[in-house]
């Protein structure tokens, strides 16, 4: 059996999810456990993408393959025609139609570390080989990453909010980085939590404008809290959309997911709500890390990646104990940290209290071996 595997997964590990609600209230009992482990809008989703999909029907005709209308709508939004945005289920497939229309086997592909895990999970599955680039002080490593490119590049990743650790580039370093990559490289953008950022972040698009072999990546998912209906999108040249959309699954958006989204974006009030939570939870947050002496990475995004004083598995382990679904970094390329969702007021403040009742416990028990020692 294990002949018939390709040779580029026999030591494959597949990308693993984080922790379940219904994983939690099974296993432990737990009837309200609150989740903050995979960075979704805690205010839900934006009520009129809800309203739209009410009024969903015909489930049983395929409608037009081309969402010509949604496609119009995200160009528009920075002055391109429709031929410059390609869509996907969810922006983890525009990921692997990169891939499947650009990477050869033995090609290579340049991406940080820790970053986002899909991009080296389809490195494995297209058996490309995997550059990783250590991050400095969290942040990408963008000279270092330039000169990991060679000849056998193909693609280049750069995650901007990075995730895990949330932190973005400063605009001047991606510019001179940008602008001094081989244009026979596709530089793909990943900005899932673009929304997050503030007024002076990057806009990938504006790189787009100037470096035609560019591809930005957004999605759905996050701001206006549509994780369930997977839909993603990308900003990019005709002539690179041309080849992905030549790869890709008819139909690979499905009707709901589309208007959904065609509705979303006129929800100027969710999405401001939306934002004002998230800054609101991040002062919080980090003033509470602050007081109880933990490190954390500056965010520019719905999460944020703080140091614990021991193994990160062993806290996640714990906060699930106690109801709270957090990432453990062990798993994420970041060990001795915890990936924290930004969550309500309330969700923050349950988070907090029980993170405050381990730390003290931690920090008793290092206290009881040194007098003991």
């Amino acid at each position: 059996m294990s002949d018939l595997l390709r040779k580029s997964l026999r030591a494959f590990t597949p990308y693993k999810p984080g922790t379940t609600v219904d994983e939690v209230r099974r296993t432990y009992g737990i009837a309200q456990p609150i989740k903050l482990s995979q960075n979704e809008n805690p205010l839900g989703t934006s009520p009129r993408a809800l309203q739209a999909l009410h009024g969903v029907d015909a489930l049983s005709v395929y409608f037009e393959d081309d969402h010509r209308a949604l496609k119009t709508r995200l160009a528009e939004r920075y002055g391109l025609g429709p031929q410059s945005v390609i869509l996907g289920h969810g922006s983890n497939e525009l990921v692997q139609l990169a891939f499947t229309a650009f990477v050869d086997p033995a090609d290579e592909v340049v991406m940080a570390q820790p970053s986002f895990g899909l991009f080296k999970k389809d490195a494995a599955i297209f058996a490309a080989r995997a550059v990783e680039v250590p991050l400095r002080d969290g942040v990408h490593d963008l000279d270092a990453m330039l000169r990991a490119v060679t000849a056998r590049t193909k693609l280049v990743f750069v995650c901007d909010p990075n995730n895990p650790t949330g932190t973005r580039v400063e605009p001047e370093a991606f510019e001179r980085f940008a602008a001094a990559l081989s244009p026979d490289v596709l530089l793909v953008i990943d900005q899932a939590y673009r929304e997050f950022m503030d007024a002076g972040a990057t806009d990938g698009v504006d790189i787009l404008k100037r470096r035609p072999t560019t591809l930005v990546l957004r999605t759905a998912s996050k701001i206006w809290g549509l994780a369930a209906v997977r839909f993603g999108y990308g900003y990019t040249s005709p002539e690179i959309a041309r080849p992905m959309n030549s790869v890709r699954l008819p139909f690979n958006v499905a009707r709901p997911a589309a208007v959904a989204v065609l509705a979303a974006l006129d929800d100027v009030d969710f999405i401001e709500r939306s934002l004002e939570n998230n800054e609101r939870g991040k002062r919080y947050l980090y003033g509470e890390f602050a007081r109880l002496g933990l490190r954390a990475y500056p965010t520019a995004a719905n999460f944020i990646a703080v140091e614990v004083e021991v193994e990160a598995d062993a806290a996640y382990q714990a906060l699930l104990e106690r109801g709270i679904i957090v990432r453990s970094g062990d798993g994420l390329g970041m060990p001795g940290r915890l990936r924290i969702s930004i969550g309500t007021p309330d969700e923050n403040a349950a988070f907090i209290r029980e993170l405050e009742a381990l730390v003290a416990g931690w920090r008793g028990r290092v206290a009881e071996v040194g007098t003991v020692g």
